[in-house]
């Protein structure tokens, strides 16, 4: 009988053979033969090409399988999944939703002994395959099954509890909410805390803190991650020796060459009282994490700068602090919005738009005077200091 496991030695060569040609293209051009599947091979490499950015790592391993595209989306990146890393320690981890491993395995080489736990058949076979390419013999268990009756059998404890609640509900709509998800963390949080004495829950980057801080008032950290001033994750952590009296929240911008922190409380936030003036020479928008966030006043105090208006996050200065975070702009002037001023300033057309707390978004705007991104100019609409809406003709401080 031929040998047409799908992972075989030829299965296995022509994935490296064609990494970097067209997947339609090879459907197309070649036969299935009796060696292995090529559709499976081929959406192999259409994985591989799609997670080259994302996982870098797992992608210098050939004898890896990927999978279907939907869990490839949902799972951490590569920079991501480290960062988590340095959040929790100890001997023993689990992961009750386990996916494709991309957390398990970053995550997991902090400690001793790893337990993987997934519902997905497909999935699971999928880590069994993996998993002893990943790690050492005897360190890991892999588990098919549902994450919190698994725990809720077992008379074992955890030193680090992972979980990433599913987010699609009925009908594929996006959740939100804590309670929604899958596992519902909040209705068994009794349970997490009974098996384990770190919590690390991965949530949408949709994300209401607050709201969250009231679905579970133990949380004591809450983490928000950005790439390319993009937010990728929200991480709620609990940690049984710490107090629960206060939460900080951290806004961090990964990079390459560092990680940018931005931290508070809810407190400091609350108490905080920036001034209320300005456009002057300089406006700032802080990092997309930062504002996510919610330190709309601290970062305003925290780093001397005049907040444009209350519901206006934009942040001006006359003299540029040094090392400030976000993206910074010199003022050039003021513009009015009609088409002839419009026209006058951008002949071309292009000009990068800019909308904070104006009747018009920014859609609206590039529709009504006809306007495109690009070049290097900026038009900034927005509410000042006394909340007439107005514009601002701006250059990028780079």
């Amino acid at each position: 009988m031929e040998n047409r496991h799908p992972y075989n030695d030829a299965f296995r060569q022509f994935v490296q053979d064609h990494l970097h040609d067209d997947p339609a293209h090879l459907l197309l051009s070649r036969k299935p033969g009796p060696e292995f599947d090529l559709k499976a091979a081929v959406h192999q490499i259409a994985m591989r090409q799609k997670a080259a950015g994302k996982l870098p790592a797992f992608c210098r391993e050939p004898g890896l399988i990927f999978p279907p595209s939907l869990s490839l989306e949902q799972s951490s990146s590569e920079m991501t999944a480290i960062f988590k890393k340095q959040l929790v320690a100890g001997k023993t981890f689990i992961d009750l939703t386990g996916g494709f491993g991309v957390d398990t395995y970053f995550m997991g080489r902090a400690f001793e002994k790893i337990t993987y736990v997934e519902q997905q058949e497909e999935l699971v076979n999928i880590a069994l395959h993996n998993f002893p390419l990943l790690f050492e013999a005897n360190t890991y268990t892999i588990i098919h099954g549902d994450g919190l009756n698994y725990l809720a059998a077992r008379s074992a404890n955890y030193d680090c509890l992972f979980v990433d609640p599913a987010r699609r509900g009925r009908g594929d709509q996006k959740l939100y909410k804590l309670q929604d998800c899958e596992p519902d963390v909040v209705s068994n949080w009794a349970l997490l805390q009974q098996k384990a004495r770190q919590i690390l829950i991965k949530a949408s980057p949709m994300l209401d803190l607050s709201m969250a801080k009231t679905e579970i008032p133990d949380i004591q950290e809450m983490h928000i991650l950005s790439v390319k001033n993009e937010v990728r994750e929200v991480l709620l952590l609990y940690k049984s020796n710490l107090p629960a009296t206060s939460t900080r929240i951290f806004a961090h911008e990964l990079d390459p060459t560092g990680t940018h922190t931005f931290d508070f409380t809810f407190e400091e936030e609350s108490a905080a009282q920036p001034r209320i003036e300005g456009p002057f020479g300089y406006l700032i928008l802080p990092p997309a994490a930062v504002l996510k966030a919610g330190a709309f006043k601290t970062f305003a105090l925290r780093h001397g700068l005049a907040k444009l208006h209350p519901h206006t996050h934009l942040y001006t200065c006359g003299d540029l602090p040094a090392d400030i975070p976000g993206r910074i702009f010199q003022v050039m002037g003021e513009i009015k919005l009609n088409r002839k001023t419009i026209q006058t300033a951008f002949p071309d057309g292009k000009v990068n738009v800019l909308v904070r707390n104006h009747p018009l978004n920014a859609a609206e705007l590039k529709s009504r005077y006809r306007l495109k991104d690009g070049g290097e100019d900026y038009l900034i609409a927005c509410t000042p200091a006394d909340g007439r809406p107005r514009a601002y003709w701006c250059k990028r401080i780079k």
